[in-house]
Formats: structure tokens, C-alpha cells, sequence
């Protein structure tokens, strides 16, 4: 999940404590449709986008996908995810473009994507780049 940190950061998440918030104003389709398939408890990097392009924390899904309130269309969705932790190191773009285990993730073929699903080896190379 990416957030220009200007605009929603990881301390912004923190800070909104254990009833989360919801991840809201996504108008891209195929952002929309990886955000109907969360489930809760599902665990999402959090990713600053512009400014540091870098992963920085891992959110938990605590609500499955509704209605987004700010999309006055009624066609796009949002979840709502909660804080889990800072990564120890965050994980820099340019780290993961090195890494031709990760040069299919959509963060590099489909960077303007603000949500995208990662399979379970990429997330263990990912927090394994992080020190998790």
C-alpha cells in the first residue's frame, strides 16, 4: 500500500492506533480490485511514495472492503488497516530493483499502482531486506 507521506504517513497510521483507518481515495480499477480481495488479518507493507520511495511498515487489515466514503460515485472501495510496526530498516526502491528475485513485482513493472498484492516469497526477501 503506497501514501505519500505528505499526505498519510506511517507515523499518521500509528498514531490512529488500534481501530485503524481507513485506506480510502483509490480510483485506479485494478487498485480497486486488489483492495476487494483483502481479507482481514491480512498483512500489507507500507510504502512512502515521492518523497523517500521506500517501504517503511507493515499495516494489518482490520476491516474488509466497503464503500469508500470520499468516492461520491459509489463505485470505489476502501479498507481499513491498522499499525503493526516501523521496519527496522526501510527498504528502498532502488534496493528492490537490484533484487532480480523481486524484478516482477508490480511496484517496478506498474509503479503508479497505489495497491498491489506480493507473494510470499517476495514479502520473506522484503523483510529479510528489512531486518524484520
Amino acid at each position: 500500500m503506497k501514501s505519500e507521506p505528505d499526505v498519510w504517513s506511517i507515523d499518521q497510521q500509528e498514531k490512529a492506533g488500534a481501530k485503524g483507518a481507513p485506506w480510502d481515495g483509490v480510483r485506479n480499477y485494478q487498485a480497486a480490485k486488489n483492495l476487494k480481495n483483502m481479507k482481514k488479518g491480512d498483512l500489507c507493507f507500507f510504502y512512502h511514495s515521492n518523497i523517500g520511495k521506500e517501504i517503511v511498515g507493515i499495516v494489518e487489515v482490520v476491516k474488509e472492503h466497503f464503500i469508500d466514503k470520499t468516492d461520491k460515485s459509489g463505485r470505489f472501495v476502501a479498507v481499513t488497516v491498522k499499525f503493526l510496526k516501523k521496519l527496522n530498516k526501510p527498504v528502498a526502491l532502488e534496493d528492490i530493483k537490484k533484487n532480480k528475485d523481486l524484478s516482477h513485482l508490480s511496484l517496478i513493472k506498474q509503479s503508479r499502482l497505489s495497491v498491489m498484492s506480493i507473494d510470499s516469497k517476495s514479502w520473506k526477501i522484503l523483510n529479510k531486506m528489512s531486518k524484520f
